[in-house]
């Protein structure tokens, strides 16, 4: 995709009132690379607070948690997504992409209606 291109994005109203949409799965996908909240938030250009922020949220929303944070000590600390965390995220990747494949050239039909640059 270029910049020029229209995108879908796929944002999930969940029943309780929680949401989880391509903010929240490029941290799940962040934190996995990084293994680390601070990496993770940095690598997506993310203050440190609105990450630890996310991860309240997700971790609240379902029935086990998402993330696990490890504290500081000699070793260091760390994060890392369970095994949950990592349902969800395939569950939203397999979502994201049927709906991108779907719709694209929906998509496409409205990336025709509107004024060029």
């Amino acid at each position: 995709m270029t910049p020029k291109d229209s995108a879908l994005s796929i944002r999930i109203d969940l029943a309780n009132g929680a949401r989880f949409g391509p903010g929240k799965a490029a941290l799940l996908t962040a934190i996995q690379a990084e293994t680390s909240i601070s990496g993770a938030a940095k690598s997506l250009g993310m203050s440190y607070p609105r990450a630890l922020k996310l991860i309240e949220q997700m971790n609240n929303a379902f029935n086990s948690p998402i993330v696990e944070a490890k504290h500081g000590g000699q070793k260091g600390g760390g994060a890392s997504v369970t095994a949950k965390g990592l349902e969800l995220l395939n569950l939203y990747n397999r979502i994201s992409e049927e709906a991108q494949r779907s719709s694209k050239q929906d998509v496409q039909a409205i990336e025709n209606l509107i004024k060029s640059r």
